[in-house]
């Protein structure tokens, strides 16, 4: 059997209301109470009844979802808009931001690829660190912006990501520089390591909103002898879906003398190719350079070796030039940058009384008197042959490669993993030196 009570006001002890009802509002609490639903519990809202906050409620996630919108609105913090672009493009504002604002977007009719909608900031307010304005043109996209503060602005939890960029980025031009790592050389009438391999391209009407994936290669590692190569550079690379992959191939580490072995005195081919190593009667070749082929060349052969006085080991070749005696190679200048500088020169080569030169452009200088030079690191340098005496002494190692991708000011996403190097305002281009392997999204 079920009872009824019939008040207006619950009261507490002290005369303060708890409940109290009148015209059919029901008022819970009195100002300054906080009201608590306890953990297990539910507030189920009935049909027809409204829930209205004129204090602070916490724990909530109430979207304020408004009728089918089809021309430029203006939204408020808390809605939930439905957007109808089926009649043709508009552009949906978003309100002045405070810290945990939240409005969402929803692709009413499955037109956005067709018809864009642009999202507005309210004043210089910003989206996702930037006060441009963002498109959304992919079909039943939706999405949630989230106020941050004004660094970040508005931004888009990673729930609400359907890609890694959710908003659409006219396709635009990108400028490479590839250069991979140089090859490692050895001790006492060895030759110099081969350049890394130098590669540039430029490419046209590059989709926004794909990832690029950026490798840049490690320089070879020098030997501490004469009877054993150091090795070889890595290689480096970019690649994507959105545009022609690029490789550069790590430079040819350098050949060594090693008196009663044959087999190790050429030097091995790379981007550019190793110096040979010397011997008293059948001195090695130098290693191939643009192995595997590229056009434009991405390198030069090596040196080879010489049979009789003074035994020097080969120079490594060079973007630009092969290894010439013990000298190695010269690399290639360019201003990818906004200004000039030279990659990838091969290593110097060593002998009885020889040092040879490093190549422009980071080869590491040979050293007939102590330890060979290092290839510059990031310019792809290849690594400079140690001394003969007692044939002992370090080899240099190559230098690192480096990718570097420039891009207009006006289409720079502010998307990379890496921790790249970036200089905006070069004529007109925001350059990304990546001296470690990572990532830029268009």
């Amino acid at each position: 059997m079920s009872s009824i009570i019939k008040v207006n006001t619950v009261q507490d002890v002290d005369g303060n209301n708890i409940i109290n009802e009148n015209a059919n509002n029901v008022t819970i609490g009195a100002s300054g109470d906080t009201i608590k639903i306890p953990s297990g519990a539910t507030l189920d809202i009935v049909s027809g009844a409204t829930l209205v906050n004129n204090g602070t409620a916490t724990g909530f996630a109430s979207i304020d979802w408004q009728a089918v919108k089809t021309t430029t609105y203006t939204a408020s913090a808390g809605e939930g808009i439905f957007a109808n672009t089926s009649g043709g493009a508009w552009t949906l504002t978003l309100p002045a931001g405070s810290a945990g604002a939240t409005v969402e977007i929803v692709d009413y009719a499955g037109t956005f690829g067709t018809n864009n909608l642009t999202i507005a900031t309210n004043g210089s307010e910003k989206i996702e660190s930037s006060t441009d304005d963002r498109t959304l043109a992919t079909n039943r996209q939706g999405i949630q912006l989230v106020y941050a503060d004004s660094t970040q602005g508005w931004v888009v939890p990673l729930a609400s990501r359907e890609e890694s960029n959710p908003f659409f980025v006219a396709p635009y031009n990108i400028d490479f520089l590839v250069v991979a790592g140089g090859g490692g050389s050895a001790a006492d009438l060895c030759g110099g390591g081969g350049a890394g391999g130098f590669r540039t391209s430029s490419q046209s009407s590059v989709a926004g909103g794909s990832l690029i994936t950026v490798t840049v290669g490690d320089g070879g590692t020098g030997s501490a002898n004469n009877t054993a190569r150091g090795t070889p550079g890595s290689d480096s690379s970019v690649e994507g879906s959105a545009i022609t992959n690029i490789s550069s191939t790590g430079g040819g580490a350098a050949g060594v003398y090693n008196y009663p072995n044959s087999a190790v005195r050429p030097g091995l081919s790379g981007g550019s190719g190793g110096g040979g190593g010397g011997h008293d009667s059948s001195a090695g070749a130098g290693g191939a350079g643009n192995t595997p082929s590229t056009s434009p060349s991405q390198g030069n052969n090596g040196a080879a070796g010489t049979s009789g006085s003074p035994y020097n080991g080969g120079g490594g070749g060079g973007a630009t030039a092969a290894g010439s005696g013990a000298n190695g190679g010269n690399g290639t200048a360019n201003s990818i940058t906004g200004s000039s500088v030279t990659y990838a020169g091969g290593g110097g080569g060593v002998g009885y009384g020889v040092s040879g030169s490093g190549g422009s452009g980071g080869g590491g200088a040979g050293n007939d008197a102590g330890d060979g030079n290092n290839g510059t690191a990031n310019l792809g340098g290849g690594g400079g042959a140690a001394g003969h005496a007692s044939g002992t002494g370090q080899g240099g190692n190559g230098g690192k490669g480096v990718v570097i991708l420039s891009v207009p000011d006006a289409n720079y996403s502010g998307t990379t993993t890496g921790s790249p190097t970036v200089a905006t305002g070069v004529s007109g281009k925001t350059i990304i030196t990546f001296n470690g392997s990572g990532s830029y999204t268009t």
